[in-house]
C-alpha cells in the first residue's frame, strides 16, 4: 500500500472528527456528561472512542510522513510547538469567546498531541521496535505507579506538584500565575501516540498480513478489556463491582486508563479492514474530514459555539452569559431552564457536520494541489 495517502485512516479519522463534535455540541447544551439516563450516558460515551483514535494515528501518520519526507524530527518538534500554542491562544478563545487569559487556560487534545509530538521528535531516533515497547510500557504500567507518584508528588513544594499534574494527574495546575486546566495529561498519551508510530508499518504490509495484525491487536485489546475489567483486577482505579452494564463501560478518560484505552483502541484497530472496504456517500464525507482533521477541528469549535449562541436567542429570547463562561471545564452549571433536549443537541451537531462539509473538501483539495509546506502544520 502508498505511503502517500491510506484511505482507511481518512475514513477512521472523519469518523472520529464527526463523533467528536456531539460532545462538543454537548458541552454548549447544558446535557451532563454521563448519566442519569442511558440516551445521555451514550452520547457521551460513543465520544470516548475520539481522543485515542486521535492520538494513535497521529502516530500511524508521523511514521508515514517519514517514510515520503526528511525532517521527520524537526517537523513533529515545530508543528507540536505549533499546535501547543494555539490550544493556548486561538482555540481557548473559541471555547470561551472571552479574553480572561489570566484565570483560565485549556490544555486539551490538541496541547497533548502537541506535547507528545515534541516528545516524539526524540524517541524517533530509536529503532521502532524499541519505540513499539515504549509505548506499550507506558499505557500497561501507568496504572500501577500513578497512585505512587500521585503520593510523591502531594509531598512536595514549589515546582513539583504542577509539573507532576501536566505529566500525570490531570486537571488545575498554576505554572505562569494563571489557572491551567490539563484535560490530557501526557502520561499515557505518550505512550498511545509511539505504539501508534510503530504501528505505521502493518499499515504499509499486503492486505491479508495487515487485516490479520489489525484484527489480532484490536480483538485482543478489546477481549483483555472485558477480562480486567469484568473482573475489576487492574487497569482502572474506578472498579464497577458488577454494578451493571453503564458502569461497565464507565472507564476513567482523566486520566486516561488502561481499561479505556483497550476499550477505545481495541474496536478502533479492529475496524480498520472494514473501513479500508468501505464505499458509498458516508465513507466519502469521512473521508474528505479525515484527509484534513486540524483544520475541521480549528473550525468546529466555534461553529458550535456560534451555533449555541443562536439557539439561545432563539429559545431564551437573548444570548445566555453562561455562554461566554470559561467553557469545557471551568464554567459553572447551566441556568435554569438553559438545558437542550438531545433531540435539539444531535440537530445542531448535523447543522455543524454539513456546514463544515465544503469548507473541508476546498482545503483538501488545496493541500493536494499545493505542496506549501506551511500547509503541513494545519
Amino acid at each position: 500500500m502508498s505511503a502517500r495517502r491510506i484511505a482507511a485512516l481518512d475514513v477512521i479519522r472523519g469518523a472520529v472528527m464527526v463523533l467528536m463534535a456531539v460532545d462538543h455540541v454537548r458541552v454548549y447544551s447544558g446535557v451532563p456528561a454521563g448519566g442519569p439516563s442511558p440516551a445521555v450516558f451514550f452520547t457521551r460515551w460513543i465520544t470516548h472512542f475520539c481522543a485515542p483514535a486521535f492520538v494513535f494515528l497521529a502516530g500511524t501518520g508521523a511514521y508515514l510522513y517519514g517514510r515520503r519526507h526528511d525532517g521527520l524530527a524537526r517537523f513533529l518538534l515545530t508543528r507540536g510547538a505549533w499546535l501547543v500554542l494555539l490550544e493556548l491562544t486561538v482555540l481557548r478563545f473559541a471555547w470561551t469567546f472571552n479574553f480572561d487569559y489570566a484565570h483560565y487556560l485549556l490544555a486539551g487534545v490538541i496541547w497533548v498531541i502537541g506535547w507528545c509530538m515534541i516528545l516524539m521528535a526524540g524517541l524517533t531516533r530509536m529503532p521502532i521496535r524499541a519505540i513499539g515497547i515504549f509505548g506499550g510500557i507506558v499505557i500497561a504500567l501507568h496504572n500501577a505507579v500513578g497512585p505512587f507518584l500521585v503520593g510523591l508528588a502531594s509531598k512536595q513544594d514549589g515546582v513539583a506538584p504542577w509539573l507532576f499534574t501536566i505529566l500525570y494527574a490531570g486537571f488545575l495546575a498554576d505554572p505562569v500565575g494563571g489557572r491551567l486546566m490539563v484535560l490530557y495529561s501526557i502520561i499515557p498519551w505518550i505512550g498511545v501516540m509511539a505504539a501508534g508510530y510503530a504501528f505505521g508499518p502493518v499499515m504499509l504490509a499486503g492486505e491479508r498480513e495487515r487485516r490479520r495484525i489489525c484484527w489480532a491487536v484490536g480483538l485482543s485489546a478489546t477481549a483483555l478489556f472485558v477480562i480486567l475489567r469484568g473482573l475489576d483486577l487492574y487497569g482502572d482505579p474506578r472498579p464497577w463491582g458488577g454494578a451493571g452494564p453503564l458502569a461497565f463501560l464507565n472507564t476513567t478518560k482523566y486520566p486516561a486508563s488502561l481499561s479505556f484505552l483497550l476499550m477505545t483502541l481495541g474496536p478502533t484497530i479492529a475496524l480498520i479492514p472494514l473501513a479500508e472496504r468501505s464505499r458509498g456517500p458516508l465513507a466519502r464525507l469521512f473521508a474528505v474530514f479525515g484527509r484534513v482533521p486540524f483544520f475541521f477541528y480549528v473550525l468546529h469549535i466555534p461553529l458550535i459555539h456560534l451555533l449555541a449562541l443562536l439557539v439561545s436567542k432563539v429559545r431564551l429570547g437573548a444570548v445566555s452569559p453562561w455562554l461566554f463562561e470559561n467553557h469545557p471545564m471551568g464554567n459553572p452549571p447551566a441556568p435554569d431552564g438553559y438545558t437542550w433536549s438531545l433531540p435539539l443537541l444531535y440537530a445542531i451537531w448535523a447543522i455543524a457536520v454539513a456546514a463544515l462539509y465544503l469548507p473541508c473538501r476546498w482545503f483538501a483539495e488545496v493541500k493536494e494541489r499545493n505542496p506549501s509546506p506551511w500547509l503541513r502544520y494545519l
